[in-house]
């Protein structure tokens, strides 16, 4: 009985042992929620239409702070007025930073206003709410992930038309102005790619690759794509895509439009009433986190040599 009591207290002191040299294990990293994004996408399609200086606008913009700060993020207002042909519009971007260990940034950006009409009611469910729900749910995932290179988050009002697509002069205000007030406090040479989103919620989701944005940052995170078994949605086609990349690619920074737009057109959903919920899927927020995520740490080493 004593033999057998003290093997027991050398099993249970060698088990102590053990269990004390053992690493204290790092927490889990965070995972991108589609199902989480796409209530910030259904919440967002609630409150109706959301043109550039509407009350449906600003209500979005009170939305996407209420969550972000939820998160213990801070957000900044970058409110501007915008000369357009319907005479100067209050506009509003927001911007929330993550900061990474170098200074040098990396921007993650879309839109999250909706067209302007009179003749129906354009709800963009994947034209507007999909590209603001996605940054959302990648910035819970981030926030607390020690990052390289510091990451801005940048919500775009005045994307759309007021009036007539026009990349210099009615379209894009958000972006035109965010250039321009980087280029004027000296601060572009800090940013060392942009990544925009933009009608990525389509349930059929077909992705282009456009002529305007940098090849490396396009080549990283359509491998990516690949790696993660999505190679038939993020397509080996080339195609042109005016967007608020353009204002950016003109400065001089490497960006990269990821949007779903002739494939929406061709299906019809395209500014019109179909850009509703019955058009857009978690199943592709959740493509596309999941392959921004994989492809991020491959854009900070190639940034960083």
């Amino acid at each position: 009985m004593l033999r057998g009591l003290v093997m027991a207290v050398g099993i249970l002191a060698t088990t102590v042992c053990t269990s004390a040299s053992q690493p204290p294990q790092a927490p889990a990293r965070a995972t991108f929620d589609a199902a989480r994004a796409f209530e910030h996408l259904r919440a967002q399609v609630a409150i109706g239409p959301r043109p550039a200086g509407s009350t449906g606008i600003r209500q979005t913009r009170a939305y996407l702070t209420r969550q972000l700060t939820a998160m213990g993020l801070t957000v900044q207002e970058q409110p501007f007025v915008a000369t357009t042909p319907l005479g100067p519009v209050e506009m509003v971007n927001l911007i929330t930073v993550l900061p990474g260990r170098r200074p040098e940034r990396i921007l993650l950006t879309g839109h999250y206003d909706t067209k302007l009409y009179k003749d129906i009611v354009f709800v963009g469910a994947s034209d507007g709410a999909s590209s603001a729900a996605l940054l959302v749910e990648l910035a819970r995932v981030l926030k607390d992930q020690p990052q390289e290179f510091t990451y801005e988050f940048i919500w775009f009002d005045g994307e759309e038309a007021m009036v007539e697509w026009d990349i210099d002069t009615d379209s894009t205000y958000g972006s035109r102005y965010y250039v321009q007030a980087a280029q004027k406090a000296g601060a572009l040479a800090r940013i060392k790619a942009m990544v925009l989103v933009d009608m990525i919620g389509h349930r059929d989701l077909q992705i282009e690759r456009d002529s305007h944005s940098a090849p490396w940052l396009t080549d990283i995170i359509w491998s990516a794509a690949r790696r993660l078994g999505h190679g038939q949605i993020f397509r080996d086609v080339t195609t042109t895509i005016e967007d608020d990349h353009v204002h950016f690619v003109r400065a001089g920074i490497p960006s990269v439009d990821i949007i779903d737009l002739n494939h929406f057109i061709a299906r019809g959903h395209w500014h019109t009433a179909s850009d509703d919920l019955a058009a857009v899927s978690e199943r592709s927020l959740q493509i596309v986190g999941d392959v921004l995520l994989a492809a991020l740490p491959d854009i900070e080493k190639h940034i960083a040599r």
